[in-house]
């Protein structure tokens, strides 16, 4: 099912997408899977308030006026270049609070489609040092730096990667104007 304000979009069928309530604060989060399967994971910069020197997936925090879907979409354009193209499935829900003093936030995470070209990440290099693919293998790397129990990244990826036996990504070709 497409929306109105992202007719390019699919929302597969029963993926709930929550709407804030007056004055929460909210954030959203994609984890990508590669042709291969793996799951798209960037460095956070070492100078970042929130989780520094830390993998994370690609999202960000919902902006006054926008839906959940609007800033999963432009997250994505912003922190990778690619466009969001379908959102599979809900990954999970959590509430947390961050030490830069803003309280505390809701996120939704889901597992995405892109298209653009995954090879090739456009990284905002500002906030972001690295990317890697990460596979089963790799899970342990998402834990770097971070404190004992906070494995909300690790745990989204190992929930994303449960998709791999049949998920066929949608692969594009980057020639088409």
């Amino acid at each position: 099912m497409a929306t109105d304000r992202h007719p390019d979009v699919v929302v597969s069928s029963g993926v709930e997408i929550p709407v804030p309530a007056e004055g929460e604060l909210w954030a959203v989060g994609a984890v990508i899977l590669d042709r291969h399967g793996r799951a798209f994971a960037q460095k956070r910069s070492p100078d970042r308030r929130l989780f520094p020197d830390c993998w994370d997936i690609v999202g960000g925090h919902v902006e006054p006026g926008e839906t959940l879907l609007d800033t999963l979409a432009r997250e994505v354009a912003e922190e990778t270049g690619w466009r969001l193209h379908k959102v599979r499935r809900l990954l999970g829900l959590t509430t947390w609070t961050g030490d830069d003093g803003h309280g505390v936030r809701h996120e939704a995470d889901y597992l995405v489609e892109v298209d653009g070209d995954l090879d090739h990440p456009a990284l905002e290099w500002s906030k972001h040092t690295a990317y890697d693919w990460f596979g089963p293998e790799d899970l342990p790397r998402l834990k770097e730096n971070r404190a004992p129990g906070e494995f909300l990244i690790h745990d989204l990826v190992v929930a994303a990667l449960q998709d791999r036996p049949g998920l066929l990504p949608r692969i594009t070709r980057t020639d088409v104007g």
